[in-house]
């Protein structure tokens, strides 16, 4: 496949590098080239396949509008936009693209969320719940989009869960990858889960396969929902 990504930066690089090693044709695209989305007209994304956006929230909307727009699929793991999923869902079906989206391409982040959603039984028996989350001290937005997705699942599968209920705590320090932590405690005992990203290369992979499930495909899908296909 032709793929564009889009951002330079360590996780951007490393999706870049896993492309091609697949074999996939790449094109990266920093902001410096893609000011305005000048890199993004009809034109100059004739000969993509998948566009795969890793950036920034205050840019990535208007990625994904002129991407949509253009007729080219998208994978997003941009976080910080989730505020206007109606809207991109709309404009993807309007125009006949297919998108996937998550907080977290990393399969073993997706097993951690289906451990979470068993876990969040606990909420109904007298528990009580805490994420934390734990990144490098770059990161534009706390909280994450991966603790804010484990949230809305615990929340959903907890059922009558208190909005005060699984507070996110978040920090910002040193360079760390990425670590999620659950703690569920009641009188009697504690449970804890833990997913601790070693490096970005499980993001990476996982991004790359979500590119090559895309391809071709109609629809506005969230990641959580397809990797067991992949």
């Amino acid at each position: 496949m032709n793929v564009l990504i889009l951002g330079r930066g360590k996780t951007g690089s490393l999706v870049a590098e896993v492309a091609r090693q697949r074999r996939h044709n790449i094109q990266v695209v920093g902001s410096s080239e893609n000011a305005g989305t000048a890199a993004l007209t009809p034109d100059k994304l004739r000969a993509i396949d998948v566009a795969i956006d890793f950036t920034v929230p205050t840019c990535v909307l208007a990625h994904m509008e002129a991407c949509v727009r253009a007729n080219k699929n998208m994978v997003v793991g941009t976080t910080g936009w989730h505020g206007e999923l109606d809207h991109i869902r709309k404009l993807v079906e309007e125009h006949g693209t297919g998108l996937i989206y998550a907080a977290n391409f990393s399969i073993g982040v997706n097993i951690f969320l289906e451990a979470a959603r068993a876990a969040a039984a606990a909420l109904r028996h007298d528990y009580t719940g805490q994420i934390f989350e734990r990144h490098h001290a770059h990161k534009k937005d706390a909280p994450s989009g991966t603790a804010i997705a484990l949230q809305q699942v615990m929340r959903d599968a907890g059922k009558d869960v208190k909005k005060e209920d699984l507070e996110i705590v978040s920090f910002r320090e040193g360079d760390v990858v990425g670590m999620h932590e659950v703690v569920l405690e009641s009188s009697a005992d504690r449970i804890y889960l833990c997913h601790d990203a070693k490096s970005r290369q499980g993001f990476a992979e996982g991004a790359v396969r979500a590119a090559e499930w895309i391809a071709g495909k109609k629809g506005f899908y969230e990641f959580k929902d397809v990797w067991r296909e992949l």
